[in-house]
């Protein structure tokens, strides 16, 4: 009952004072939402990252081996069936799957474009673009790739050069391995190389759909592959053994070089990068809180000052000093908690909806979602509730601190 009427009394002060009082419990509330917002986006992405790269539920683990050629238009195949078969034998109760990935949306191949061979530069494009100028004929349309037409669109000096302008190129045929694509349009090109050196998606020969590229391609051929461990194996040893068998003994060693890509490593470094710009940003956001504190001490400064009459009164009918002390603090705490719970929702919500935008540093789909765990709110509860405590306790003390005969005169 005690504590009931304390909190009862504490709470009634602060709605005496509502400016004073949701000013400060805006500025507790302004940090501890920094706080909460970059923890649930860093959280987020780490988890994402697991989820997607890191050991399944049944604790297996994946890494990848990657064929890079050493001449850039080269069409050598890093992995064959050949390949494949040789690997699964080399561990056959520690690597239980191995699996080729085509994923790869920027390809220099030699194909035929009208009656004349070539090296044709393409990307694949997985969903229509309006970041291209269409200077003839049409753009690779959602229909087009839901129904896996072969169509391309081709560079515009490719298109001059090749056919003497660019309507003589619409309706032509461009040969790429197994598939013939019909040219719908021609499109303003830019630079061949971006600022990375690589193949520029729109300044290439040509840009055809993903889909119809990929669907005649054998699954047991490419320059990727993804090798899933049984759990307990040493993939990271295992991949690097199978990188340097394959480097003297893959099919296309002679063409190029076999990299593996440790997941877990990765993981590991990524989620510790991760944590020092989280650390770092949460670093600044506690100085906001920091200041927010000192404006919980200034305002309980005030209205000790304020309430001197009060005071007197209550030590007057017998309140101990320990019991103003007592109540200036949950007075503070009450402020600061208040705070730190509206804060805590508001940096979920931004999270939320802030995370999402990460997407965009990943490829392959990966959707980062932010996470809140129970330890980010017990951490906001905890941390408003001690800078209440802390910043509250030396205006409590003088509260405290009054005498009463000092008062009375």
């Amino acid at each position: 009952m005690i504590g009931i009427e304390l909190l009862k009394t504490a709470t009634q002060s602060l709605i005496a004072n509502k400016k004073r009082s949701f000013l400060t419990i805006i500025g507790i509330a302004i940090g501890i939402a920094a706080v909460i917002t970059i923890l649930g986006m860093g959280a987020g992405v780490k988890k994402t990252l697991y989820d997607t790269f890191g050991s399944s539920s049944q604790g297996e683990q994946t890494t990848e081996i990657d064929f890079y050629t050493d001449d850039s238009i080269s069409t050598v195949v890093g992995f064959t069936p050949t390949d494949l078969a040789n690997l699964r034998q080399k561990f056959p109760s520690q690597v239980t799957k191995i699996k080729v990935i085509h994923d790869q949306t920027g390809l220099s191949l030699k194909g035929q474009l009208g009656n004349r061979q070539q090296t044709i530069t393409t990307s694949l494009l997985k969903k229509p673009t309006e970041k291209i100028k269409i200077l003839a004929g049409r753009n690779i349309s959602q229909a087009d790739l839901f129904s896996n037409q072969a169509v391309a669109l081709l560079k515009d000096k490719v298109a001059k050069k090749q056919f003497g302008s660019m309507e003589a190129a619409l309706g032509a045929s461009l040969s790429l391995g197994s598939n013939s694509y019909r040219i719908v349009g021609v499109y303003h090109g830019q630079s061949t190389l971006d600022s990375y050196g690589s193949l520029n998606r729109y300044g290439v020969t040509a840009l055809i759909p993903y889909q119809v590229y990929y669907q005649n391609q054998t699954e047991d051929s490419g320059n990727e592959i993804k090798l899933t461990f049984a759990k307990g194996a040493n993939a990271s040893k295992i991949s690097k053994q199978l990188a340097k068998y394959l480097k003297k003994n893959g099919s296309a060693a002679h063409a190029g070089t076999y990299e593996y890509l440790d997941y877990e490593k990765a993981l590991k470094q990524a989620s510790a990068t991760i944590g020092v710009i989280t650390g770092f940003i949460s670093l600044i956001a506690a100085i906001s809180l920091f200041i927010a504190g000192i404006g919980v001490m200034n305002m309980m400064y005030i209205s000790v000052s304020e309430r001197t009459q009060e005071i007197g009164i209550r030590l007057a009918v017998g309140a101990t000093p320990q019991n103003i002390m007592v109540q200036f603090l949950v007075e503070a705490t009450i402020l600061t908690v208040t705070g730190g719970m509206i804060g805590f929702v508001v940096g979920a919500g931004l999270s939320h909806l802030l995370a999402p935008l990460l997407s965009g540093m990943f490829s392959g789909g990966i959707n980062v979602k932010a996470h809140i765990s129970i330890g980010a709110f017990l951490l906001a509860f905890g941390v408003s509730a001690a800078v209440g405590l802390i910043f509250g306790i030396l205006p409590a003390k003088q509260a405290a601190n009054k005498n009463l005969i000092d008062i009375l005169r």
